[in-house]
């Protein structure tokens, strides 16, 4: 579960990043995230990383608190979480193997392990077949794919999806929406960041919207548009 409760974040600049955010996602839940640049989005998802602490309030992630998790707690944190960026972050000189294999070896995971459970995943998200090819050999829908992978190799219970279909054609944004979907019914977590409104309306989740560091709206996409008309 993730909660936010009366969270403000300021810089050392003065400036609030949040301003008071309270928000809370249950485990299996899948949630969008939309708002402005600027408007609060990347300080939620390094929050509930542990890259940042709250200024005030509380911030509670699969069981832990932000506000006073110690350094040596991040690591086990972030086991929890598996986050998919959106210019993929891939190592160019590894193979898609290697790259998702890779994530498990930075937690300590046995060779057995690691040999079992990354053609599992690999199959999952639709790659099976190109374990040897290198991220440059892959299209933009596929690299996107391997991202994924990647943040699902260790099991996590919550994955962030941070503008997952950013650079992406229509089409393929659809696909990794709908992976992304499968992966959720399994019972992970599934917070997508996202300014594709075109998305939000046609998958019809929970919404959060959020601008200048507040909580403007929460619910379903479309029971808004109900409403609206």
């Amino acid at each position: 579960m993730i909660q936010f409760t009366d969270v403000v974040k300021s810089y050392e600049q003065g400036n609030k990043a949040l301003n008071g955010v309270t928000m809370q996602i249950e485990d299996g839940e899948f949630c969008f995230l939309i708002g402005p640049s600027g408007s609060g989005k990347s300080t939620i998802i390094k929050l509930i990383t542990g890259e940042l602490k709250p200024t005030s309030g509380t911030v509670h992630v699969n069981g832990y608190s932000l506000e006073r998790i110690r350094r040596r707690e991040i690591p086990y944190l972030r086991r929890t979480v598996g986050v998919v960026f959106q210019n993929y972050r891939l190592i160019e000189k590894m193979t898609v193997y290697e790259n998702v294999a890779f994530a498990m070896r930075v937690v300590g995971a046995r060779e057995k392990e690691i040999r079992d459970r990354v053609p599992y995943v690999l199959e999952l998200v639709g790659l099976e077949g190109k374990e040897n090819r290198h991220p440059n050999e892959l299209s933009g829908g596929e690299q996107q794919r391997l991202a994924i992978a990647r943040a699902l190799v260790n099991n996590p219970s919550t994955i962030i999806a941070d503008e997952p279909t950013g650079n992406l054609d229509p089409e393929r944004s659809f696909e990794i929406m709908a992976l992304l979907q499968e992966i959720n019914n399994l019972g992970t977590t599934m917070l997508v960041v996202t300014h594709d409104r075109n998305l939000v309306e046609l998958f019809g989740k929970r919404t959060i919207a959020i601008d200048e560091g507040l909580v403007v709206n929460d619910g379903l996409e479309e029971e808004e548009n109900d409403e609206a008309e």
